[in-house]
């Protein structure tokens, strides 16, 4: 088993770094090219139509409202990676690995755009009348890839049994580390939460995520400005940094052990690929059930989706741990405690470990929730919905086992499985990129015009 292990690892290692790397930046920025840098363009509009119509009600087809979907999308997203991983670039990359992550950031705007797009482009009614879409359907109804559909929806079910089991397992952990409750009480507790939840389906999920996420990013960063307020004078000092050290090296300082430029361009794209998920075909699944009367409006709040996630988010993390200046004191090894370090001259420790365990938790169980559901849509593409009601039970099983520390041996293929989940996505992506621009153009074509007639109305009034 561990020669086994090691080979899965390696295989993972390489794959997971310059390939996927390539894969996800070129795609990036070849739909960025192919859509005419529309993100830096039409950003004021793009700002309109989500944060402008964040609660207008729409009679539109669809499930849930527009944010509901990208609530829910989001708490895939949001957890360890924005709290954790960020001072993890900073430590292995220096500060000037944000500049990177912001960089990366702007184009993965375009792929998560494009593959939401599609998502609401191919998706349907299931036999409970509910929209669902993703990337198993546009990849079998835009391409006729059936058989390449039906392995990505097998890949993404079956990677999802072990990715239950390690978020519940950092829950567990977490949750004992810091209030001794026992592995065993959080994984009944969260194999309650999440059965109840996903029992409502997407509707129930996103009137949950619709709350919680906004809550827990709010809580976090009112806590995480706090620390700014005290540090302010050290936050121009902290974007000199990262504008200078994305181009040229660091040297060592306390903890920190230094690095070039090539660490800082390396650890910045990887977490600003990583943190958002753009181009890993999770987010259309939930974005497909949404209330919308064009695609390209979908996929606006995609674009708002890395917004939040990335640019506002992570980079508050990085302020933080900057001008606090823990990111000198602490070394690699121990970045994941940087911002609860960060937080203790104005909280105090205890307090600051309690806001971050409670933030993670929350961040982690909508995590849960929403992939269970991601895992059942598979199973539903594949074997109908009957069975898709039996991977539920499976997954929440699942948790279970896996907040107790059970069956480990599969975790190690989590990696691997995610792989063979992201590449048919991004792939089916760039090979339906015309089809994104015809429908991009003949949304802001209609946008265009009828602005246009408004102004020939208006002077006609005149």
């Amino acid at each position: 088993m561990e020669t086994i292990s090691t080979i899965v690892a390696n295989v993972t290692s390489f794959i997971w770094g310059i390939p996927m790397m390539v894969l996800l930046l070129g795609g990036g920025i070849f739909l960025t090219i192919r859509l005419r840098f529309f993100q830096f363009k039409y950003f004021p509009h793009i700002m309109g139509q989500t944060v402008g119509k964040m609660f207008k009600k729409s009679n539109a087809p669809g499930t849930v409202t527009p944010f509901q979907a990208t609530t829910s999308a989001l708490a895939s997203t949001m957890g360890a990676a924005n709290i954790v991983g960020v001072p993890v670039a900073i430590a292995l990359g220096g500060p000037g690995a944000i500049f990177w992550m912001w960089a990366v950031a702007f184009i993965g705007m375009a792929t998560k755009y494009a593959e939401v797009l599609l998502g609401n482009q191919y998706r349907q009614k299931n036999e409970e009348g509910d929209w669902v879409g993703g990337p198993m359907y546009y990849i079998r109804n835009g391409l006729g890839w059936k058989k390449v559909a039906s392995f990505f929806a097998f890949a993404l079910m079956i990677e999802i049994v072990a990715s239950t089991m390690v978020q519940a397992n950092s829950i567990s952990t977490m949750i004992e580390s810091s209030f001794g409750i026992p592995v065993a009480g959080t994984g009944l507790l969260i194999m309650l939460v999440v059965g109840l939840v996903t029992l409502g389906g997407i509707q129930t999920i996103g009137k949950v995520s619709e709350k919680l996420i906004p809550s827990m990013v709010v809580v976090y960063l009112i806590a995480a400005c706090a620390v700014l307020f005290i540090n302010a004078s050290e936050i121009p000092v902290a974007f000199m940094m990262i504008f200078s050290h994305a181009f040229q090296p660091i040297s060592a300082a306390g903890g920190f052990a230094g690095a070039g430029v090539a660490a800082a361009i390396r650890w910045g794209l990887a977490r600003g690929i990583y943190s958002n998920e753009a181009g890993m075909g999770t987010a259309p699944i939930a974005h497909s059930a949404a209330k919308n009367d064009h695609p390209a409006k979908q996929g606006f709040w995609g674009i708002f989706e890395v917004i939040v996630d990335t640019l506002v988010v992570c980079t508050i993390t990085a302020l933080v741990v900057l001008t606090s200046g823990e990111w000198m004191q602490t070394s690699a090894e121990d970045a994941s405690s940087m911002v609860a370090s960060s937080l203790a001259p104005v909280f105090g420790v205890t307090l600051s470990n309690s806001i971050i365990s409670i933030i993670l938790f929350f961040f982690s169980i909508t995590t849960v929730i929403v992939i269970v559901y991601y895992g059942e849509k598979q199973a539903e593409f594949l074997f109908g919905t009957k069975f898709s009601k039996v991977m539920r039970i499976v997954y929440i099983i699942a948790i279970f086992i896996g907040a107790i520390g059970g069956l480990k041996s599969i975790w190690i293929f989590l990696d691997l499985m995610l792989a063979c989940v992201v590449i048919p996505n991004i792939i089916a992506v760039l090979c339906l990129s015309k089809k994104v621009k015809t429908t991009t153009d003949e949304y802001f074509n209609q946008v265009h015009q009828s602005k246009k007639q408004k102004q020939h109305q208006t002077n006609q009034a005149l």
